[in-house]
């Protein structure tokens, strides 16, 4: 999916395991599907996870897991993943990795959920209580927890590169109409920064959160901006921002973020991973923003 990745395939990871925790070696190895677009993931017997960064944007999310997410999780109502152990480059391998514990469940989706209102009330309540944790010495707001004039410049490439696919002077007018709202200027809080593709669920009941390398201390708008992803209905949209007491502004520059990541992932995966593409169209549509007829 990337151009610099690091190959990585079942043999590295028995080959670290062998050297760094040989205790885990014989264990059976399962790759965790969907695959992961800068992690490779693999269920380690039943109750670990080996996680592998694959582009080295993703490297520094090892040790930011492995510090935060222990701090993180007694505050928060559903599963999040737990490190156990982080390994050290090795075998040609040039990152750290980890090693968590398994979470039991499936990936959110619609079908997977008996009352998507409720799915929307408990991630509200994932949300709050991630919110209200103490942000000292929390990352930096980065990506698109940032304020959405820092990235103004590289969504407007977003939306050119992605101009064969969708409707460019639509797209640009959301982020515009993004821009002119209020700017967030309270306290930053914590969010998770990615949170569409990465719930969990069990039983048909929101189970957990994973993949943490976007948490940061920044704008909630971010964590808003799942609402126009396909996991909502227009009615579950609505539960969710009345519980979260979501002002317009926020409403805005959630649909801003929205075209940002939209717009920067749609051509990137094209023809790699369909369902990220399909995400890309949903969250797009949802804003306002159609494709072209041929795209």
């Amino acid at each position: 999916m990337h151009q610099d990745e690091v190959e990585v395939d079942e043999a590295l990871v028995r080959r670290l395991l062998a050297t760094q925790m040989p205790e885990l070696a014989d264990r059976r190895l399962t790759v965790v599907e969907p695959w992961g677009t800068d992690n490779g993931i693999w269920r380690l017997g039943d109750d670990l996870v080996v996680r592998l960064p694959r582009i080295h944007w993703a490297s520094g999310q090892i040790d930011r897991d492995a510090m935060w997410l222990p701090r993180l999780a007694p505050h928060l109502p559903v599963a999040v993943p737990v490190p156990v152990g982080v390994g050290e480059p090795g075998h040609g391998y040039p990152y750290r990795w980890a090693l968590h514990r398994w979470i039991p469940g499936e990936g959110a989706a619609l079908d997977r959920v008996d009352d998507p209102v409720l799915f929307a009330l408990d991630l509200a309540r994932v949300v709050r209580k991630l919110q209200a944790v103490p942000t000292d010495g929390a990352p930096r707001a980065h990506n698109r927890a940032r304020p959405l004039r820092e990235y103004d410049e590289s969504t407007r490439r977003v939306i050119e590169a992605a101009s064969h696919l969708i409707d460019a002077v639509a797209a640009t007018a959301v982020w515009e109409e993004a821009l002119a709202a209020a700017p967030y200027d309270a306290a930053h809080v914590w969010v998770h920064g990615d949170l569409e593709g990465n719930c969990l669920v069990r039983n048909r009941r929101l189970c957990g959160v994973v993949d943490w390398g976007s948490m940061c201390a920044g704008d909630p708008a971010v964590d808003v901006q799942t609402v126009w992803s396909p996991l909502f209905t227009e009615e579950s949209r609505r539960a969710f921002v009345d519980a979260l007491e979501v002002d317009d502004d926020t409403l805005a520059r959630s649909r801003g973020a929205a075209v940002n990541q939209a717009c920067a992932a749609l051509p990137y995966y094209l023809h790699t991973y369909p369902l990220i593409v399909e995400r890309s169209w949903h969250k797009l549509a949802a804003v306002g923003v159609p494709p072209l007829a041929s795209g």
